[in-house]
C-alpha cells in the first residue's frame, strides 16, 4: 500500500492510474453506461462524426463507436488479464522455489527459463492459433507462460538476497514451513520488482491482443474487440479516417500508461525511494527558531544551531553554528565521523531519506534558507552555493562526456543562452581550471581522466553557476601531492579573482594551513573550537584540537614517536553525556560529565570545553 500511495503522490503515477481505473471501470460496466447496444444499427448514421447521437461517431453499419469500445475493451481486458495472472502464477512460484531452495531445482527452473527466452513468440503463438483457432484466451495464456521467464529470472534474483536476511533465519528456527516462510517472509520482500514488471508486461500483452484482433485472429466480428475495431477503421481510413482515433487512442493510451505506471512503480519500490521521501516541507514544519546569538549580517553565509536528526531522534549532527565571509575559506577539520559532510550537506539540504533539520538560522546572501521551498533551494545551489563532491569521478557521469556534462551545468543556469555561447562558456571554465586543450577535455569520458584532471573538471562544473560560496568535500583526497598543490592553487586563485568564499571540508592539517582564514573543529557532531587558523596553530584551546594537531605527520619530529589519539569517534546515538570527547581526554575530570557550553573569547574565537588548554601546540605551522 506504501508503494501504491507513493505513486498516487506523483503526477505521472496519479495520471496512468486515473487513466486505467476509468478505462477498467468504464469496460467492466459497459451494460449500465454504453449509450448503445454494441450491435445495434443505424443506417442514416454511417461513418458519422462525432454528435449528440454518436459522442465518438458511427461505423460502416451506423454502430455507435463509444459502445463498442467499452464492449470490446472488455474482452481485450479480460484475456489480458489472463495473460498476466499466467504470468505472475508461473513466474514468481519458480523463482521463489528456485532462489530459495536452489540445487536441482535452480539449475532446471534456470534452463528451461533460457529454453522459453530462446522460443519466437510469435511463431508460437501462431502455433496455438492454428491448434485453438479464434481462441484468444489460450494465445495469451500462452504469451504469459512463455514471458514468465523473465519474471522467474528477477524473482530468483531477489529470493537468493532475502533468504540470507536474519528474519528468514529466524523463521527457520522457529519451525515455520516452507511454504509459509515464502508466503509471509519471502514474497513480500521481492513484491517490488514484481509489480513494476507486471505493469510493463500488460501494456505489451495488450498491444500482442491488439495485434491479433487486427490480423484477424482473435474474437471475430461482430463481436467488438479493440484490435478488430482498429482492423475495420483501417479499412474506411479513406472514407472516415476518424474511426482510427478512439479505437487507435484508446489502445496506444492504455499500453502506455501502463509503461509509465511500470516506471513509476519501480522508482517507488525502489530500496532506495520507497522510504517516505525527503521532503523539506516535512522538514519545514520540524525546524525550531531558537533564541541565540543573531546572524552576522556581513558573512555571505550564516548559520545558527543547525542540528540533524534522524526520524527515530538520533543525532547527526548538533547546535553547529559558523560564518563565512566573501572572500574567506572556512575550513572544518575533524577525524571522519563527526559530522563535517553532514553539515554542509544540510545548509545545502542534500540529507539522506528520513534525515530532519533544525536551525535558528541558516541565512545566505541576506536569504533565510528555512523559509526557502524545494523550487526556490533550487535556484541557490550550484548558483549561489556550489559544491565539489568527495569522490570527484564518481560524481561526474560515465555515460556522459565532460562537454555534455558541462554543456548541461552551463544552460542550466544561463537560460536562453546560444550554442555558441554555451560552448564558449565551457571553454572559458576549463580554461579557469588550468586544463590544456579544453576542445580534447570536452571529448573525453570521465574513465579517460586523471585524479587532478577530474578534480579540475568537477571544480568547472561548480563555477558554471557562478556561486558566491563554493564548497569543498576533501578536494584533495587520493591525489598526490604534487596534484594537491596544483588544485589548492586553484582554489586560492578563484577565492582571489572571483571574492567568492571557500568551506574546506578536510581532515588535513596542511590543506586549513595553506588555504584557510578560520578554523572550525568538529567532534561528534559538535563544534569543540572555532577561532582563526593563526591562533589554532599557535594556541589550540580545546584537547582535541591539540592532539590533532600533535598527530599530525607532518609536524613529525625525525626519530621521535608520533603521538597517537586512542579510540575511535562514537558512533551517533552512543555519544556520551556531558563531552563527548572526554573517554579519549587525558585532561578528563568529573566536572566533563555535565553539558559543556561553547566558551567565547573576544578576539580569539570560542571553544567547548572545562579544561582548556594554554601551552603553544609543537604541531604543524602555517
Amino acid at each position: 500500500m506504501n508503494a501504491w500511495r507513493a505513486v498516487a503522490g506523483r503526477p505521472l503515477g496519479a495520471i496512468c492510474l486515473a487513466w486505467l481505473g476509468l478505462v477498467v471501470l468504464a469496460c467492466a460496466g459497459a451494460d449500465l453506461i454504453a449509450p448503445h447496444h454494441p450491435q445495434e444499427q443505424d443506417l442514416s448514421s454511417v461513418y458519422s462524426g462525432p454528435t449528440w447521437a454518436h459522442w465518438l461517431g458511427t461505423d460502416q453499419l451506423g454502430r455507435d463507436i463509444l459502445s463498442r469500445v467499452l464492449h470490446g475493451g472488455r474482452v481485450s481486458l479480460l484475456v489480458v488479464g489472463q495473460a498476466l495472472a499466467a504470468y505472475l502464477v508461473l513466474g514468481c512460484a519458480a523463482g521463489v522455489l528456485a532462489g530459495y531452495r536452489r540445487g536441482l531445482l535452480d539449475r532446471v527452473v534456470l534452463r528451461l527459463g533460457d529454453l522459453a527466452l530462446s522460443m519466437p513468440a510469435v511463431v508460437i503463438l501462431l502455433v496455438v492459433l492454428a491448434i485453438f483457432p479464434h481462441d484468444e484466451s489460450a494465445a495469451m495464456i500462452t504469451l504469459g507462460a512463455l514471458s514468465a521467464a523473465g519474471l522467474a529470472r528477477v524473482v530468483r534474483a531477489s529470493t537468493v538476497a532475502v533468504r540470507e536476511e536474519p528474519f528468514v533465519a529466524a523463521a527457520r528456527v522457529a519451525g515455520l514451513s516452507t511454504f509459509r516462510i515464502l508466503g509471509r517472509h519471502v514474497l513480500p520482500s521481492v513484491i517490488g520488482p514484481v509489480i513494476s514488471l507486471v505493469a510493463l508486461v500488460a501494456g505489451s500483452a495488450l498491444l500482442v491482443e491488439a495485434s491479433l484482433g487486427f490480423l484477424g485472429l482473435g474474437v471475430q466480428p461482430p463481436e467488438p474487440s479493440w484490435g478488430g475495431l482498429i482492423a475495420e477503421a483501417s479499412q474506411a481510413i479513406y472514407r472516415q479516417p476518424w474511426l482510427l482515433v478512439p479505437s487507435g487512442g484508446v489502445v496506444a493510451l492504455t499500453a502506455v500508461a501502463c509503461a509509465v505506471l511500470g516506471d513509476v512503480l519501480r522508482d517507488a519500490t525502489d530500496d532506495r525511494t520507497s522510504r517516505e521521501p525527503l521532503s523539506w516541507r516535512r522538514m519545514r514544519t520540524q525546524v525550531t527558531r531558537r533564541p541565540g546569538e543573531p546572524p552576522d549580517e556581513a558573512a555571505v553565509l550564516s548559520v545558527r544551531g543547525l542540528s540533524v536528526r534522524l526520524a527515530d531522534g538520533t543525532a547527526l549532527v548538533d547546535d553547529v553554528a559558523f560564518d563565512v565571509h566573501p572572500g574567506t575559506a572556512l575550513g572544518l577539520v575533524g577525524e571522519s565521523g563527526c559530522g563535517k559532510t553532514m553539515t554542509v550537506s544540510a545548509v545545502l539540504r542534500l540529507l539522506p531519506p528520513g534525515a530532519v533539520v533544525e536551525a535558528a538560522e541558516v541565512r545566505f546572501a541576506g536569504q533565510d534558507l528555512l523559509s526557502l521551498d524545494e523550487r526556490g533551494m533550487s535556484r541557490v545551489r550550484g548558483g549561489g552555493i556550489g559544491y565539489i563532491a568527495q569522490d570527484p569521478v564518481a560524481s561526474l557521469d560515465p555515460l556522459f562526456t565532460v562537454g555534455d556534462q558541462l554543456t548541461e551545468a552551463v544552460r542550466h543556469h544561463n537560460r536562453g543562452a546560444t550554442r555558441a555561447e554555451v560552448r564558449r562558456r565551457v571553454v572559458d571554465l576549463l580554461e579557469a581550471v588550468h586544463l590544456p586543450d579544453p576542445p580534447g577535455v570536452m571529448a573525453e569520458y570521465p574513465h579517460q581522466l586523471s585524479g587532478g584532471m577530474a578534480q579540475r573538471v568537477a571544480i568547472a562544473r561548480a563555477l558554471a553557476g557562478e556561486p558566491r560560496v563554493l564548497i569543498a568535500d576533501e578536494p584533495t583526497t587520493a591525489l598526490d601531492v604534487t596534484v594537491q598543490a596544483e588544485i589548492l592553487d586553484l582554489l586560492r586563485e578563484l577565492r582571489d579573482r572571483t571574492g567568492m568564499a571557500l568551506i574546506l571540508v578536510t581532515h588535513d592539517w596542511g590543506v586549513v594551513a595553506d588555504t584557510c582564514d578560520t578554523a572550525v573543529v568538529m567532534y561528534a557532531g559538535q563544534v569543540v573550537e572555532q577561532t582563526s587558523v593563526q591562533r589554532v596553530f599557535e594556541a589550540p584551546r580545546h584537547p582535541y584540537t591539540e592532539a590533532l594537531l600533535a598527530a599530525d605527520p607532518n609536524a613529525a619530529v625525525p626519530g621521535t614517536r608520533l603521538p597517537v589519539l586512542p579510540g575511535s569517534v562514537p558512533a551517533p546515538g552512543h555519544w556520551p553525556d556531558g563531552c563527548r570527547f572526554a573517554p579519549r581526554c587525558a585532561f578528563a575530570t568529573a566536572e566533563c560529565a555535565g553539558p559543556v557550553a561553547m566558551t567565547a573569547e573576544p578576539m580569539r574565537g570560542s571553544y567547548r570545553c572545562v579544561h582548556p588548554r594554554h601551552g603553544t601546540t609543537t604541531g604543524a605551522r602555517r
